[in-house]
Protein backbone atom coordinates (compact mmCIF):
# COMPACT_ATOMS: atom_id res chain seq x y z
CA UNK A 1 0.00 0.00 0.00
CA UNK A 2 2.63 2.42 0.66
CA UNK A 3 4.25 2.63 -2.75
CA UNK A 4 0.50 3.25 -4.68
CA UNK A 5 0.16 5.78 -1.32
CA UNK A 6 3.47 7.68 -2.26
CA UNK A 7 2.67 7.61 -5.44
CA UNK A 8 -1.13 9.03 -5.93
CA UNK A 9 0.11 11.72 -3.52
CA UNK A 10 2.76 12.54 -5.70
CA UNK A 11 0.58 12.65 -8.36
CA UNK A 12 -1.06 16.07 -10.03
CA UNK A 13 -4.56 15.76 -10.85
CA UNK A 14 -6.64 15.46 -7.89
CA UNK A 15 -10.04 15.06 -9.25
CA UNK A 16 -8.71 11.34 -10.62
CA UNK A 17 -7.53 10.84 -6.97
CA UNK A 18 -9.96 11.51 -5.39
CA UNK A 19 -12.50 9.19 -8.04
CA UNK A 20 -10.22 6.71 -8.09
CA UNK A 21 -10.43 6.50 -3.95
CA UNK A 22 -13.96 7.48 -4.10
CA UNK A 23 -12.97 9.77 -1.93
CA UNK A 24 -16.13 11.36 -0.07
CA UNK A 25 -14.87 11.40 3.32
CA UNK A 26 -13.73 14.63 5.45
CA UNK A 27 -10.41 13.31 5.69
CA UNK A 28 -9.43 11.68 2.35
CA UNK A 29 -10.90 14.94 0.78
CA UNK A 30 -8.89 17.19 2.70
CA UNK A 31 -5.63 15.00 2.14
CA UNK A 32 -6.25 14.84 -1.61
CA UNK A 33 -7.06 18.45 -1.82
CA UNK A 34 -4.95 21.52 -2.88
CA UNK A 35 -5.52 22.99 0.74
CA UNK A 36 -2.47 20.73 1.99
CA UNK A 37 0.87 21.31 0.24
CA UNK A 38 3.08 18.50 -1.47
CA UNK A 39 5.59 19.40 1.00
CA UNK A 40 3.01 19.08 3.61
CA UNK A 41 1.63 15.57 1.90
CA UNK A 42 5.59 14.36 2.18
CA UNK A 43 6.05 15.54 5.70
CA UNK A 44 2.64 13.19 6.70
CA UNK A 45 3.82 9.65 5.24
CA UNK A 46 6.91 8.62 5.28
CA UNK A 47 8.46 7.56 8.07
CA UNK A 48 6.35 9.63 10.98
CA UNK A 49 4.88 7.59 13.12
CA UNK A 50 3.02 7.42 17.03
CA UNK A 51 5.25 6.47 19.94
CA UNK A 52 2.88 3.20 19.62
CA UNK A 53 3.83 2.57 16.05
CA UNK A 54 0.22 3.93 14.38
CA UNK A 55 0.78 5.47 11.00
CA UNK A 56 -0.85 7.40 8.88
CA UNK A 57 -1.94 4.19 6.32
CA UNK A 58 -3.69 2.75 9.42
CA UNK A 59 -5.11 6.17 10.09
CA UNK A 60 -7.42 6.63 7.12
CA UNK A 61 -7.46 3.03 6.34
CA UNK A 62 -11.08 2.92 7.08
CA UNK A 63 -11.79 6.39 4.48
CA UNK A 64 -10.31 5.36 1.76
CA UNK A 65 -12.29 1.52 2.18
CA UNK A 66 -15.22 3.20 3.18
CA UNK A 67 -15.44 6.97 0.96
CA UNK A 68 -19.10 8.30 2.25
CA UNK A 69 -22.04 6.41 4.04
CA UNK A 70 -25.63 6.79 2.96
CA UNK A 71 -26.60 7.75 5.92
CA UNK A 72 -23.97 9.48 8.55
CA UNK A 73 -21.09 11.87 7.61
CA UNK A 74 -18.20 9.60 7.84
CA UNK A 75 -14.67 11.44 9.04
CA UNK A 76 -12.53 9.03 7.27
CA UNK A 77 -9.71 8.48 10.01
CA UNK A 78 -9.55 7.39 13.52
CA UNK A 79 -6.81 7.37 16.03
CA UNK A 80 -4.45 4.38 17.41
CA UNK A 81 -3.59 6.49 20.32
CA UNK A 82 -3.61 9.81 22.27
CA UNK A 83 -0.72 11.06 20.53
CA UNK A 84 -1.82 10.65 17.10
CA UNK A 85 -3.78 13.69 17.25
CA UNK A 86 -0.32 15.32 17.87
CA UNK A 87 1.95 13.40 15.29
CA UNK A 88 -0.43 13.68 12.29
CA UNK A 89 -1.94 17.24 13.26
CA UNK A 90 -1.35 18.47 9.86
CA UNK A 91 -3.74 15.94 9.04
CA UNK A 92 -6.57 15.59 12.12
CA UNK A 93 -6.67 19.65 12.71
CA UNK A 94 -8.81 20.74 9.32
CA UNK A 95 -10.43 17.85 10.06
CA UNK A 96 -11.78 18.54 13.17
CA UNK A 97 -12.17 22.11 12.28
CA UNK A 98 -14.37 20.95 9.35
CA UNK A 99 -16.31 18.28 11.88
CA UNK A 100 -17.31 20.42 14.34
CA UNK A 101 -18.10 23.67 13.03
CA UNK A 102 -15.22 26.15 12.61
CA UNK A 103 -13.44 24.97 15.78
CA UNK A 104 -9.39 25.56 15.94
CA UNK A 105 -7.56 22.97 18.28
CA UNK A 106 -4.54 25.23 17.86
CA UNK A 107 -6.31 28.44 19.21
CA UNK A 108 -8.49 27.76 21.19
CA UNK A 109 -9.67 25.98 24.94
CA UNK A 110 -12.34 23.14 24.97
CA UNK A 111 -14.98 24.13 28.37
CA UNK A 112 -16.27 21.21 30.37
CA UNK A 113 -19.23 21.39 32.52
CA UNK A 114 -21.04 18.74 34.24
CA UNK A 115 -23.55 20.54 36.50
CA UNK A 116 -26.68 19.44 35.30
CA UNK A 117 -28.83 21.79 37.27
CA UNK A 118 -27.91 24.34 34.52
CA UNK A 119 -30.17 22.59 32.57
CA UNK A 120 -33.47 24.34 31.88
CA UNK A 121 -37.12 23.32 30.41
CA UNK A 122 -35.61 18.82 30.09
CA UNK A 123 -38.73 17.81 30.35
CA UNK A 124 -40.49 16.89 26.95
CA UNK A 125 -44.13 16.48 25.84
CA UNK A 126 -44.47 12.46 26.12
CA UNK A 127 -46.57 12.17 23.57
CA UNK A 128 -43.88 13.47 20.88
CA UNK A 129 -40.95 11.85 22.56
CA UNK A 130 -40.50 8.31 23.17
CA UNK A 131 -37.67 7.84 24.84
CA UNK A 132 -34.35 10.31 25.89
CA UNK A 133 -30.42 9.17 26.16
CA UNK A 134 -27.25 10.89 26.98
CA UNK A 135 -23.96 8.93 25.87
CA UNK A 136 -20.08 9.63 25.53
CA UNK A 137 -16.79 7.98 25.78
CA UNK A 138 -13.40 7.77 27.70
CA UNK A 139 -9.92 6.43 27.23
CA UNK A 140 -7.79 5.08 29.34
CA UNK A 141 -4.72 7.11 29.32
CA UNK A 142 -1.13 5.02 28.67
CA UNK A 143 -3.49 2.10 26.88
CA UNK A 144 -3.92 2.20 22.81
CA UNK A 145 -7.20 2.72 21.69
CA UNK A 146 -9.18 0.12 20.39
CA UNK A 147 -7.62 0.32 16.56
CA UNK A 148 -4.68 -0.06 17.28
CA UNK A 149 -4.66 -1.84 20.69
CA UNK A 150 -2.85 -5.28 21.78
CA UNK A 151 -4.78 -8.05 23.15
CA UNK A 152 -3.28 -7.52 26.23
CA UNK A 153 -3.92 -3.38 26.25
CA UNK A 154 -7.66 -4.70 25.52
CA UNK A 155 -7.91 -7.00 28.62
CA UNK A 156 -6.13 -4.52 30.78
CA UNK A 157 -9.08 -1.72 29.48
CA UNK A 158 -11.18 -4.19 30.45
CA UNK A 159 -9.91 -5.31 34.01
CA UNK A 160 -9.17 -1.12 35.18
CA UNK A 161 -12.57 -0.38 34.61
CA UNK A 162 -14.68 -3.49 35.54
CA UNK A 163 -12.41 -3.43 38.83
CA UNK A 164 -13.78 0.41 39.20
CA UNK A 165 -17.49 -0.11 38.00
CA UNK A 166 -17.32 -2.71 41.35
CA UNK A 167 -17.28 0.52 43.54
CA UNK A 168 -20.48 2.02 42.15
CA UNK A 169 -22.88 2.19 44.99
CA UNK A 170 -26.95 2.79 45.09
CA UNK A 171 -28.78 3.51 42.39
CA UNK A 172 -25.55 3.03 40.13
CA UNK A 173 -25.06 -0.50 41.78
CA UNK A 174 -24.93 -3.82 38.82
CA UNK A 175 -22.75 -5.93 37.63
CA UNK A 176 -20.56 -6.73 33.99
CA UNK A 177 -21.48 -9.10 31.66
CA UNK A 178 -18.30 -10.30 29.07
CA UNK A 179 -19.50 -11.43 25.43
CA UNK A 180 -16.60 -14.29 25.88
CA UNK A 181 -18.30 -15.90 28.93
CA UNK A 182 -22.44 -14.53 28.18
CA UNK A 183 -24.90 -17.65 28.18
CA UNK A 184 -27.91 -17.42 26.09
CA UNK A 185 -30.14 -16.86 29.15
CA UNK A 186 -27.85 -13.83 30.38
CA UNK A 187 -28.05 -12.25 26.54
CA UNK A 188 -32.08 -13.08 26.60
CA UNK A 189 -32.15 -11.50 29.94
CA UNK A 190 -30.84 -8.07 28.77
CA UNK A 191 -33.01 -7.46 25.83
CA UNK A 192 -36.01 -8.75 27.29
CA UNK A 193 -39.10 -6.18 28.38
CA UNK A 194 -38.32 -4.41 31.22
CA UNK A 195 -42.19 -4.43 33.29
CA UNK A 196 -40.82 -1.26 35.08
CA UNK A 197 -38.81 0.64 32.63
CA UNK A 198 -40.30 -0.97 28.75
CA UNK A 199 -36.61 0.84 27.37
CA UNK A 200 -35.72 -2.11 26.16
CA UNK A 201 -38.77 -2.19 23.18
CA UNK A 202 -37.57 1.46 22.53
CA UNK A 203 -34.09 1.39 22.80
CA UNK A 204 -31.65 -1.49 24.35
CA UNK A 205 -32.89 -3.64 21.89
CA UNK A 206 -31.46 -1.94 18.75
CA UNK A 207 -28.73 -0.59 20.56
CA UNK A 208 -27.15 -3.36 22.57
CA UNK A 209 -28.58 -6.25 20.73
CA UNK A 210 -27.07 -5.04 17.05
CA UNK A 211 -24.04 -3.24 18.15
CA UNK A 212 -22.65 -4.82 21.50
CA UNK A 213 -23.32 -8.80 21.38
CA UNK A 214 -22.86 -9.11 17.52
CA UNK A 215 -19.15 -9.10 16.04
CA UNK A 216 -19.03 -5.43 14.53
CA UNK A 217 -19.89 -5.86 10.63
CA UNK A 218 -20.05 -2.42 9.79
CA UNK A 219 -17.13 -1.51 7.69
CA UNK A 220 -16.57 1.60 9.09
CA UNK A 221 -15.40 -0.24 12.12
CA UNK A 222 -13.91 -3.47 10.71
CA UNK A 223 -11.71 -1.29 8.19
CA UNK A 224 -10.45 0.64 11.58
CA UNK A 225 -9.24 -2.60 12.62
CA UNK A 226 -12.11 -2.71 15.60
CA UNK A 227 -13.10 -6.39 14.90
CA UNK A 228 -9.68 -7.82 16.11
CA UNK A 229 -10.17 -11.13 18.69
CA UNK A 230 -14.07 -10.57 18.60
CA UNK A 231 -15.24 -10.77 21.90
CA UNK A 232 -12.20 -11.01 23.20
CA UNK A 233 -12.39 -8.79 26.20
CA UNK A 234 -15.66 -7.04 25.52
CA UNK A 235 -18.47 -6.44 27.72
CA UNK A 236 -21.43 -4.14 28.94
CA UNK A 237 -21.73 -3.21 32.51
CA UNK A 238 -25.00 -1.47 33.45
CA UNK A 239 -27.23 -0.80 36.69
CA UNK A 240 -29.61 -2.94 38.12
CA UNK A 241 -32.65 -0.60 36.59
CA UNK A 242 -30.61 -0.61 33.36
CA UNK A 243 -30.81 2.60 32.79
CA UNK A 244 -26.74 3.54 33.25
CA UNK A 245 -24.96 1.41 30.96
CA UNK A 246 -21.10 1.65 29.89
CA UNK A 247 -19.95 -0.62 26.96
CA UNK A 248 -16.29 -1.73 27.22
CA UNK A 249 -14.11 -2.02 23.90
CA UNK A 250 -15.81 -1.45 21.60
CA UNK A 251 -15.63 1.47 19.39
CA UNK A 252 -13.97 3.61 22.69
CA UNK A 253 -12.13 2.32 25.72
CA UNK A 254 -15.73 3.15 27.74
CA UNK A 255 -18.84 4.11 26.15
CA UNK A 256 -20.93 5.64 28.93
CA UNK A 257 -24.84 5.47 28.16
CA UNK A 258 -27.80 7.01 30.49
CA UNK A 259 -31.34 6.48 29.08
CA UNK A 260 -35.16 6.34 29.97
CA UNK A 261 -38.07 5.26 28.39
CA UNK A 262 -40.21 8.67 28.23
CA UNK A 263 -38.99 12.47 27.95
CA UNK A 264 -37.72 13.16 31.19
CA UNK A 265 -34.20 14.46 29.78
CA UNK A 266 -33.01 16.39 33.10
CA UNK A 267 -33.35 12.88 34.66
CA UNK A 268 -31.46 11.50 32.66
CA UNK A 269 -28.83 14.10 32.49
CA UNK A 270 -28.42 14.58 36.39
CA UNK A 271 -27.71 10.45 36.56
CA UNK A 272 -25.35 10.77 33.50
CA UNK A 273 -23.06 13.76 35.13
CA UNK A 274 -23.82 11.86 38.68
CA UNK A 275 -22.37 8.32 36.99
CA UNK A 276 -19.72 10.00 34.86
CA UNK A 277 -18.26 11.82 37.89
CA UNK A 278 -18.09 8.32 40.07
CA UNK A 279 -16.51 6.30 37.43
CA UNK A 280 -13.78 8.79 37.10
CA UNK A 281 -13.15 9.19 40.56
CA UNK A 282 -13.01 5.73 40.93
CA UNK A 283 -10.11 4.91 38.19
CA UNK A 284 -8.78 7.60 39.62
CA UNK A 285 -8.41 6.04 43.18
CA UNK A 286 -6.66 3.05 41.03
CA UNK A 287 -4.04 5.05 39.60
CA UNK A 288 -5.37 5.75 36.45
CA UNK A 289 -7.16 8.42 34.09
CA UNK A 290 -8.52 9.40 31.03
CA UNK A 291 -7.16 10.61 28.00
CA UNK A 292 -7.88 14.70 28.53
CA UNK A 293 -5.89 17.52 26.71
CA UNK A 294 -7.12 21.29 27.18
CA UNK A 295 -7.45 22.28 23.45
CA UNK A 296 -9.26 18.77 22.60
CA UNK A 297 -10.92 17.92 25.74
CA UNK A 298 -11.39 14.45 25.82
CA UNK A 299 -9.92 11.93 23.51
CA UNK A 300 -11.96 9.70 22.08
CA UNK A 301 -10.88 6.88 18.79
CA UNK A 302 -13.21 9.25 16.39
CA UNK A 303 -11.94 12.35 15.63
CA UNK A 304 -15.84 13.18 15.67
CA UNK A 305 -16.59 12.83 19.06
CA UNK A 306 -13.81 14.69 20.82
CA UNK A 307 -13.71 17.42 23.12
CA UNK A 308 -17.49 16.13 25.57
CA UNK A 309 -17.74 13.37 23.54
CA UNK A 310 -21.35 13.67 24.15
CA UNK A 311 -24.69 12.78 21.91
CA UNK A 312 -27.49 13.34 23.72
CA UNK A 313 -30.68 12.59 21.86
CA UNK A 314 -34.49 11.42 22.07
CA UNK A 315 -36.19 9.40 20.12
CA UNK A 316 -39.08 11.70 18.61
CA UNK A 317 -42.64 11.73 16.88
CA UNK A 318 -42.55 14.69 13.89
CA UNK A 319 -44.90 13.56 11.54
CA UNK A 320 -44.86 17.07 10.35
CA UNK A 321 -41.96 18.50 10.49
CA UNK A 322 -37.61 17.30 9.39
CA UNK A 323 -36.43 19.93 7.50
CA UNK A 324 -35.47 22.35 9.92
CA UNK A 325 -33.41 20.36 11.85
CA UNK A 326 -29.89 21.61 10.06
CA UNK A 327 -30.06 25.09 10.93
CA UNK A 328 -30.56 24.00 14.84
CA UNK A 329 -27.38 21.71 14.59
CA UNK A 330 -28.79 18.74 15.36
CA UNK A 331 -28.80 15.53 13.43
CA UNK A 332 -31.43 13.27 11.72
CA UNK A 333 -31.25 9.58 12.41
CA UNK A 334 -33.48 6.11 12.49
CA UNK A 335 -34.51 4.72 15.48
CA UNK A 336 -32.82 1.87 14.37
CA UNK A 337 -29.40 3.41 15.46
CA UNK A 338 -26.35 5.09 13.65
CA UNK A 339 -26.17 3.14 10.37
CA UNK A 340 -30.03 3.63 9.65
CA UNK A 341 -32.17 6.17 7.64
CA UNK A 342 -35.41 7.87 8.83
CA UNK A 343 -37.71 6.70 7.75
CA UNK A 344 -41.77 7.46 8.84
CA UNK A 345 -42.33 9.98 11.47
CA UNK A 346 -40.60 9.09 14.15
CA UNK A 347 -36.76 9.89 14.59
CA UNK A 348 -33.62 9.88 16.65
CA UNK A 349 -32.39 13.71 17.06
CA UNK A 350 -29.42 14.43 18.43
CA UNK A 351 -27.43 17.17 19.18
CA UNK A 352 -24.68 17.51 16.16
CA UNK A 353 -21.49 19.37 17.82
CA UNK A 354 -19.14 17.67 20.31
CA UNK A 355 -16.07 20.12 20.61
CA UNK A 356 -16.00 23.46 22.05
CA UNK A 357 -19.31 23.82 24.01
CA UNK A 358 -19.70 21.97 27.14
CA UNK A 359 -21.62 19.15 28.36
CA UNK A 360 -24.43 21.56 29.34
CA UNK A 361 -24.19 23.90 26.76
CA UNK A 362 -24.94 20.48 24.03
CA UNK A 363 -27.24 19.29 26.23
CA UNK A 364 -29.30 22.65 26.47
CA UNK A 365 -28.79 22.93 22.54
CA UNK A 366 -31.13 19.99 22.65
CA UNK A 367 -33.51 20.34 25.02
CA UNK A 368 -33.97 23.81 22.82
CA UNK A 369 -33.88 22.38 19.65
CA UNK A 370 -36.39 19.71 20.31
CA UNK A 371 -38.99 22.06 22.26
CA UNK A 372 -38.84 24.25 19.21
CA UNK A 373 -39.40 21.26 17.09
CA UNK A 374 -42.42 19.86 18.96
CA UNK A 375 -44.03 23.14 19.07
CA UNK A 376 -43.68 23.72 15.21
CA UNK A 377 -45.17 19.76 15.25
CA UNK A 378 -48.47 21.50 17.34
CA UNK A 379 -48.35 24.68 15.08
CA UNK A 380 -48.34 22.62 11.87
CA UNK A 381 -51.06 20.26 13.29
CA UNK A 382 -53.25 23.48 13.70
CA UNK A 383 -52.56 24.52 10.21
CA UNK A 384 -50.71 27.36 11.68
CA UNK A 385 -47.02 28.97 9.58
CA UNK A 386 -43.56 28.04 11.48
CA UNK A 387 -40.60 30.51 11.65
CA UNK A 388 -37.10 28.36 10.61
CA UNK A 389 -34.45 29.72 12.34
CA UNK A 390 -31.23 30.71 11.33
CA UNK A 391 -28.48 28.27 11.37
CA UNK A 392 -26.31 28.13 14.53
CA UNK A 393 -22.66 30.16 14.31
CA UNK A 394 -19.85 28.68 14.15
CA UNK A 395 -17.04 28.40 16.81
CA UNK A 396 -15.17 31.50 17.98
Amino acid sequence: MAGSFTRMIAGRNTAALLASLGAGTVAAGFLFSDALSAEGKRSLYPPRVTPQNWTLDQCIQTGVDNPGHPFIKTVGCVAGDEETYEVFADLFDPVIKDRHNGYDPRAMKHPTDLDSSKITNAVFDEKYVLSSRVRTGRSIRGLSLPPACSRSERREVERVVVTALGGLKGELAGRYYSLGDMTEQEQQQLIDVSPFLLVVVLLVVVLLDHFLFDKPISPLLTCAFMARDWPDARGIWHNNEKNFLIWINEEDHTRVISMEKGGNMKRVFERFCSGLKQVEQLIHERGWEFMWNERLGYILTCPSNLGTGLRAGVHVRLPNLSKILDNLRLQKRGTGGVDTAATGDTFDISNNDRLGKSEVELVQMLVDGVNHLIDCEKRLEKGQDIKVPAPVSQSK
